[in-house]
């Protein structure tokens, strides 16, 4: 039987208030379209996409740790230059419910979960009040090395960037308070995104995929352990095989 075209399998929630996006920016990154009108998700729908992680495709270490500092949140650990083959990583994509309602069914979904995307619209302020809310529940189900990113969603509605005495600009939350916000609240960085036109989402995603990539080298996951929420492709989720030795696996594919 022929191996799978992804080296590590990752689980993804994204997580945040009702109407803030996440299910336009998991259709954006899933099958690159822009869809207006989108029905109220209910519980939790899926998506995956194949991405490359690590070298060759990653970024230098310092241009990485430069762009972290600029976006706001934690430093980029020091990277291990390689030779190995280029890696790639199956996201499998849980896009969960913002409502209240729901709440209590989405928190489920938090377990076994390696990475998150917690997002609000950045067009309403109330939006980013309730962030803190999201990772407390996050960070009190899911494992203590989960990695998070905040986004702020629905740039294109702000048309002149930070400028807020632009005319029809709809921001409510700037640039530095979310900024101000990840690095309080040890988040690894924050994004502004569209769904809409596309830009800065498959960044957002890349972002958190490269750092989970970065924690397997560290050892932090138990690829036996399918609580883990990282698998490889084996039997029983683990890939008999080093690192440094693996054979490429494919190139990087589309929404599956």
């Amino acid at each position: 039987m022929s191996s799978p075209p992804w080296d590590y399998i990752a689980k993804l929630v994204c997580i945040g208030d009702s109407g803030c996006g996440k299910s336009s920016l998991t259709i954006r990154l899933c099958e690159g379209r822009f869809s207006p009108q989108h029905d109220v998700t209910i519980g939790v729908e899926f998506g995956s996409r194949i991405v490359p992680v690590g070298p060759p495709h990653s970024k230098p270490a310092v241009a990485a740790a430069s762009s972290a500092s600029e976006g706001g949140g934690l430093p980029e650990p020091p990277r291990v230059v390689s030779n190995a083959p280029q890696k790639h990583m199956k996201l499998s994509l849980w896009d969960t419910a913002g409502q209240e309602t729901y709440k209590s069914v989405t928190r489920s979904y938090f377990r076994g979960a390696s990475g998150a995307l917690l997002v609000f619209d950045i067009t309403r302020k109330a939006t980013f009040s309730h962030v803190t809310d999201w990772l407390n529940d996050l960070r009190a189900i899911a494992d203590p090395d989960i990695v998070v990113i905040l986004v702020g969603n629905k740039l294109d509605q702000t048309q002149s960037g930070d400028d807020d005495a632009a005319p029809n600009n709809k921001r409510e939350v700037t640039r530095q308070e979310a900024e101000d916000w990840a690095r309080r609240n040890g988040v690894l960085q924050y994004v502004e995104t569209s769904a809409k036109s596309g830009e800065n989402v498959e960044e957002a995603f890349m972002r958190v995929a490269e750092r989970i990539f970065e924690n397997i080298n560290a050892g932090k996951y138990d690829l036996n352990d399918r609580r883990s929420g990282v698998k490889g492709p084996g039997p029983g989720g683990a890939k008999q095989v080093k690192l440094a030795t693996d054979t490429n696996k494919g190139a990087a594919g589309g929404c599956c």
